[in-house]
């Protein structure tokens, strides 16, 4: 059984939720077996920058940054599938890695 991993990135939930339902859609309408998204751990970055670099040690600002990320697995890929999914315009933000 042959599969093909498509895993999403993004730090904007909304982008990378409308990427993965249209990459959804594109593999339904296609006749494809499809399973997910499945939503994967949210990693935090935190990073504490102060107020003023000289005095006022304790005034201090936390900035984060959250990166969201989906997993679909698309199962016995035809050829149209394939081209299906390579002329898919997806927004900006979404970073698509795919594997085999």
């Amino acid at each position: 059984m042959n599969r093909i991993r498509v895993r999403l990135k993004s730090y904007d939930v909304s982008l990378i939720d409308k990427s993965a339902k249209a990459i959804v859609e594109a593999v339904r309408n296609k006749g494809g077996a499809v399973s997910g998204p499945v939503p994967l751990p949210t990693k935090i970055k935190k990073y504490t920058v102060l107020k003023s670099p000289h005095v006022n040690k304790d005034a201090r600002e936390q900035f984060e940054m959250r990166f969201f990320k989906r997993l679909i697995d698309i199962y016995d890929p035809s050829s149209d599938l394939i081209n299906a999914l390579m002329e898919l315009q997806l927004p900006a933000g979404v970073e698509v890695e795919i594997k085999q």
